[in-house]
């Protein structure tokens, strides 16, 4: 009976962490996603990343590959940490449908923004502007059920962006280069896709 006790109670840890049977392979496999992009060092960089010349002779692919790049193995690991913290704090609040939905359109907002009003940024790369949207939509949901931690990471989300636009550098990542608009943009993106109501679903 001890080792279905000792499942039991990893099963529950598991899941209250949300990286139980789908929930953890969708995490494991995105996180080898980023890591393996990663791998490519210069080359994927130089081919994936968000650069205004490159978009501008059709090469539309970097406005979704941008997001799944980075500058290193340190840049890549600390978003793939800030991942790993929002999946466990998030990755149940809404279908993995909708997440999809939210994610998509923290991108799309994020590129939108810099194309046509953040003209002088050249280039940019990497998934903390999307993880910001899901910041943002994550404690939406939570503060829309009355939940004080929802306030609590929406307040701090407000405070982080505040101190990356005066002060020009990141937060949580040190010296790294940032590009704080992708961020606020990010997050605009993941409030309205928390936030837009559904569409109906169509009768069978």
């Amino acid at each position: 009976m001890k080792p279905d006790r000792t499942d039991s109670s990893a099963h529950s840890w598991f899941r209250s962490a949300n990286c139980d049977a789908r929930y953890g392979a969708a995490l494991l496999v995105t996180v080898l996603l980023l890591l393996a992009l990663g791998a490519t060092g210069g080359w994927g960089r130089a081919s994936l990343q968000y650069e205004r010349g490159a978009l501008a002779h059709y090469q539309w692919w970097r406005l979704l590959s941008a997001h799944l790049v980075h500058l290193g193995w340190r840049h890549a690991l600390l978003n793939c940490a800030g991942l790993m913290l929002l999946w466990v704090l998030f990755a149940r609040e809404f279908s993995p449908r909708r997440w999809l939905w939210i994610v998509l359109l923290a991108a799309a907002t994020i590129d939108a923004g810099l194309w046509f009003l953040r003209p002088t940024v050249e280039w940019y790369l990497g998934a903390s502007g999307v993880l910001h949207g899901v910041w943002a939509a994550g404690a939406c949901m939570m503060y829309r059920r009355g939940e004080d931690l929802g306030a609590a990471l929406l307040l701090l989300l407000i405070v982080k962006l505040v101190y990356e636009h005066q002060s020009g550098s990141s937060l949580f990542e040190g010296d790294l280069p940032l590009v704080s608009a992708a961020h606020l943009f990010g997050t605009l993106g993941g409030l309205l896709g928390a936030l837009l109501p559904r569409a109906p679903a169509k009768p069978l």
